[in-house]
């Protein structure tokens, strides 16, 4: 059916609140320029065999031509009754053969003014609960009366600039629902996390501890953990790993291995056999074809009357843990040759010891860091992180050494950005340099 100036029936009430609403989130969908709605335009042009054509959507003060051929302007315009702002209260095709003699369209700008429009053919677009949010429509100069056919063909193209937002329409709900559950997943990520690692470290008499957590991606949980805590003979132990993959199952394998080392430490403090306790605790839980693994570093401290700590470790397939002296150099504590947990039938752990003087510290670490790819693409390694922490040596001559540590690793992880691929857990173990002696009378003179 199509609405002419001899068919007197009013105009059917319509929700505007709904409708208006409903044209700024369609509108908004329609803001890229990719040319859909230009060659919907241009088409419809062609099809009524007129010089122009627009999409157009109608709001409470402005008619918004989202598409334009022919020579019309593409500003908003007030929406003077007669044409755009009639047409989209109609269900059907609105056609004016004669504006000049039409009296809906007496006094309409682009009827008295340029370009002197004597015909308009429009159809309604309509969204999938009827709410109508403006128009195709064509224009010409001189008087016409278009075929059934051709009115046809307009209602199909307003069709299609319909379909068109409908699909990003959809887009935009998957990308939003798709961010939401991101979100969500990276809120219990988070949560999980940090029930896998102890919210603080404990305070170790004449030692200062601290450790940073930092995530490749916000959305898995890693597998990546640490521990320190006190022994019943005034010692403390400390342990660091990481186990195979990522999520659920890397989650469960984290808390079984961390709760394993504290109470294997119970029984036998010794940092070998706390990892030949966890080895054998793997194999029994997870047997057959799916077997899980971890890498470990193992360490009991004994404080020494000097103030310094006596530190054994031992190593189950872990990077080295690094010791910065107090003349600034930096060197491995190597367990080179201890082998993966869990994996092997009958894995070899190695031993190490050392001494942490006043004004030295351990730096304990995963796989994260030193697998980082550097700008060039090469792997950071252990050499090249021995290289940075040397070079920020005097950084850290402070009274939080731990954190100064921290704070320069955590610095060369920024810095590397998008090359680091992988959780990392850092821990740094620091025995304070003693206070600095009062200068003498005649050192102030």
């Amino acid at each position: 059916m199509t609405t002419t100036p001899s068919e007197v029936a009013p105009t059917r009430r319509v929700d505007e609140e709904a409708r208006l609403a409903a044209v700024h989130r369609y509108r908004a969908l329609a803001a890229p320029r990719d040319g859909t709605f230009d060659r919907i335009a241009s088409l419809a042009a062609r099809v009524l065999d007129a010089p122009m054509a627009t999409v157009t959507f109608v709001g409470s003060d402005r008619v918004w031509s989202e598409a334009v051929h022919g020579p019309l302007g593409t500003a908003p315009a007030a929406p003077v009754p007669g044409l755009c702002a009639s047409a989209v209260l109609q269900d059907e095709p609105y056609v004016v053969t004669d504006a000049q003699s039409d009296p809906r369209t007496q006094g309409h700008p682009l009827v008295e003014g340029e370009p002197g429009v004597r015909f308009y053919a429009a159809a309604p677009l309509v969204t999938p609960d009827g709410l109508r949010l403006g128009t195709v429509d064509v224009l010409d100069t001189v008087p016409r009366r278009p075929t059934g056919a051709q009115l046809d063909s307009l209602r199909d193209l307003a069709a299609l600039v319909m379909d068109e937002l409908g699909l990003r329409l959809s887009a935009v709900r998957t990308i939003a629902a798709e961010r939401e559950r991101r979100t969500e997943a990276e809120r219990l990520a988070r949560a999980l996390q940090r029930t896998l690692l102890p919210p603080t470290l404990p305070q170790v008499p004449g030692l200062r501890a601290a450790a940073a957590y930092h995530t490749a991606s916000p959305y898995e949980v890693g597998g990546d953990f640490y521990d320190l805590f006190p022994l019943d003979d005034g010692r403390w132990a400390f342990f660091m790993g990481d186990v195979c993959g990522k999520g659920a199952d890397a989650a469960a394998l984290t808390s079984l291995t961390r709760y394993t080392l504290r109470a294997a430490a119970i029984y036998d403090p010794d940092p070998c056999a706390a990892l030949a306790n966890l080895d054998l605790v793997l194999k029994g839980e997870y047997q057959g074809s799916d077997p899980r693994y971890c890498t470990a570093v193992f360490g009991v401290l004994q404080p020494v009357a000097d103030g310094s700590f006596t530190v054994t470790l031992a190593g189950g397939g872990h990077p080295p843990a690094l010791a910065l002296r107090a003349d600034g150099t930096v060197r491995p504590i190597s367990t080179m040759g201890g082998q993966l947990i869990g994996m092997l039938p009958a894995p070899r752990f190695v031993r190490a010891t050392t001494t942490l003087s006043p004004g030295e510290s351990l730096l304990l670490y995963t796989d994260g860091l030193t697998e980082a790819r550097l700008p060039d693409g090469s792997l950071l390694g252990e050499d090249g992180l021995a290289r940075h922490l040397t070079a920020g040596a005097a950084a850290r001559a402070t009274t939080e050494p731990e954190r100064a540590l921290l704070g320069c690793v955590q610095a060369l992880l920024d810095d590397l950005g998008e090359g680091v691929s992988d959780d990392t857990a850092l821990m740094a173990l620091s025995v304070p340099a003693p206070p600095a002696p009062p200068a003498s009378p005649e050192e102030n003179r």
